[in-house]
């Protein structure tokens, strides 16, 4: 008699299936630990807009990356431990100010780790300094100038997620993509973290036989081509490297799309003012791996490529419980955005698998299936289909192109679903802020996105008048940088297409040689913000007041006098229409007719002429 998955096999070669046979099997010995997949938040940035979301959004947004059987269900969390310069898309403020200085509830990392384990309370915590304020690099650019400086000051962070918020955090990087330095490193690492878009690992590093973590991976668009990216190296990170952790950047795309790298998170959700997000397709494909294997799980030491294209892992809890995750991305349909993938393909094929070991009494598998349509657009995301039958320890799929599928033993996997969000809208015309907040659930105003030096609120304990609650930039020094951060601070706001439009602010100089500018039609942020260009209305406490094209100064369109001094409050007004732009001060017209034809559009902004301490209040954008 011959047996049901001979038979089966016997049917395939006769209909020309020509199945190709993978097995799965525990009793040969097993891989490497499964540590999880997480996402990044910072690098910079990249979170601002979402804690400005109204709930109920808010909180769906959040359920959707970290609820377990929900969404994403990330396993790891990583953030920036905010150094107050430029690091992506904009800056995030630093525990530490100046070395005096301690503030444990600056920026929004505290409350996105907090509401990740409120989630997931077995989630991974992982921090990571990007720059440093300027008193830890002594004058220099480097944070290790004297090492104990800097590791005390890495350590207060970790001290105080404990302290003020009770979060544990797992691990801590030394300096992203930056040169380490050796008297800094004390300890023996037992993991080493790769970072960048490659699913092969270098030899030495094999060699250590330590854990391997790409701990910075992904940075592509979110569209259908983002998520087979994600669906590819999620997969083939461990089987051509051995990875046992894959970690995007970024978490969410909640950030200006005009920025660095727009929409290149998990999911997207830029507008606040609106409510409206977007479920993107690297949710689901996150879900492929997540809602059904756990850090602690072990790989199979089975698991390949796939004899037409794609590959497979294959993941057990030793409980008796078989993930198996299978992806066939296309090369076109999977590019990241760095570096170039090389040349393969990839064919419809049948895969046959023989389940050997503890799996071998297997007689049914649940079956997740998601499929990339490219000419229709009519793609299929985590569905939910028939349960695969095991005949004599056999089963076989039919594989097309561009599809992942789970097969697997756990029964808790769930499509999360929210009714929609509100539709998608632009940043209102006309915003009105006058920072009178008392006690702010977080340190920036809603919707400003710094780019250079930090803006916090801010209490004029000793002001009377109608000042009291307003916005501050307060750093004073330059940072030691990891981009290329202004010599002059900045936080845009608004929509990158406006053109014609009037801003006025109330501005308060607080020193000697002090200067503020409002701005509008500002063309760059992120890591270009030094060569950012628009229309810079400038005074200073010197009683002089210029026009620019740009944020360095450089490109002069008026100057004179402006009467405006240091510890006097002042309002500016600046409008543009067409090529022409007008200034006005304490609402009398100082200069106009000045021509500017270059950029045709771009967002608000404020800042200051160096790192300097400045305010800013009653804050108006009045847009065509």
């Amino acid at each position: 008699m011959i047996p049901p998955g001979a038979l089966l096999l016997l049917l395939c070669c006769f209909s020309m299936c020509l199945a190709e046979v993978y097995v799965l099997d525990d009793s040969i010995g097993l891989g490497r630990t499964f540590d999880g997949i997480g996402g990044l938040s910072g690098g910079g940035a990249t979170s601002r807009l979402l804690v400005n979301y109204q709930e109920p959004y808010r909180s769906q947004i959040l359920d959707y990356l970290f609820k377990p059987n929900f969404g994403a269900s990330l396993h790891i969390l990583k953030v920036e431990i905010g150094g107050d310069a430029q690091t992506t898309d904009g800056t995030e403020p630093s525990h530490m100010h100046d070395e005096n200085d301690e503030n444990f509830f600056r920026g929004y990392e505290w409350w996105l780790m907090k509401e990740a384990k409120k989630r997931n309370p077995n989630i991974t915590l992982i921090g990571l300094p990007w720059a440093f304020p300027g008193w830890i690099g002594h004058g220099t650019n480097r944070p290790y100038t004297f090492p104990d400086v800097t590791a005390k000051y890495v350590v207060s962070w970790v001290i105080g997620a404990k302290q003020h918020h009770d979060l544990d955090i797992d691990y801590i990087g030394i300096w992203n993509e930056k040169q380490f330095d050796a008297k800094y490193i004390k300890v023996r690492y037992w993991s080493i973290l790769l970072s960048g878009n490659r699913t092969t690992t270098v030899p030495e590093a094999l060699l250590t036989g330590k854990r391997l973590w790409s701990s910075e991976d992904y940075s592509t668009f979110n569209n259908d081509i983002g998520a087979g990216c994600w669906a590819r190296i999620l997969n083939q990170n461990y089987v051509s490297g051995m990875m046992t952790s894959t970690i995007s950047w970024n978490l969410i795309a909640s950030y200006y799309e005009d920025l660095s790298f727009g929409r290149d998170g998990l999911m997207t959700a830029e507008e606040p003012w609106s409510g409206n997000y977007v479920v993107e397709a690297p949710i689901w494909i996150t879900a492929h791996t997540t809602q059904f294997a756990q850090p602690g799980w072990k790989y199979l030491s089975t698991v390949r490529h796939l004899a037409q294209g794609g590959s497979y892992v294959a993941l057990t809890d030793g409980k008796g419980n078989l993930t198996v995750i299978i992806e066939t991305m296309t090369h076109n349909h999977s590019q990241c955005i760095r570096p170039p993938l090389p040349p393969y393909s990839v064919s419809p094929q049948t895969a046959t698998f023989q389940l050997k070991g503890s799996f071998a009494a297997l007689t049914e598998l649940q079956q997740w299936h998601s499929k990339f349509d490219f000419e229709t657009k009519k793609d299929v995301l985590f569905k939910h289909t028939d349960p695969i039958k095991v005949q004599d320890g056999y089963f076989t799929l039919k594989l097309g192109v561009d599809e992942v599928y789970t097969i697997t033993t756990v029964f808790s996997g769930q499509k999360g679903h929210y009714p929609d969000p509100p539709i998608s809208a632009p940043f209102p015309k006309k915003y009105f802020d006058d920072f009178d907040v008392r006690n702010p659930p977080f340190s920036e105003a809603p919707y400003f996105a710094d780019q250079t030096g930090v803006f916090e609120y801010f209490t004029n304990l000793t002001d009377p008048g109608p000042h009291v609650f307003t916005f501050r930039q307060v750093i004073s020094q330059r940072p030691v940088t990891w981009a290329e951060d202004a010599n002059q601070t900045v936080s845009v706001i608004g929509d990158h297409s406006w053109q014609n439009l009037t801003v006025a602010c109330d501005i308060y100089i607080e020193t000697v040689n002090g200067g503020i500018f409002l701005a509008v039609r500002v063309d760059q942020g992120g890591e270009s913000v030094r060569k950012a260009m628009g229309v810079f209305y400038w005074v200073f406490g010197n009683g002089t007041y210029k026009v620019t094209n740009d944020i360095g100064g450089q490109k002069v369109l008026a100057e004179g006098l402006s009467g405006t001094r240091p510890g006097v409050w002042h309002t500016l007004t600046l409008t543009v229409k067409g090529d022409h732009a007008f200034g006005m001060l304490n609402n009398y017209p100082l200069w106009k007719n000045v021509v500017v034809h270059q950029p045709k559009n771009g967002w608000a902004a404020i800042g200051t002429h160096s790192f300097e301490f400045a305010q800013f209040d009653n804050f108006l954008v009045n847009a065509d």
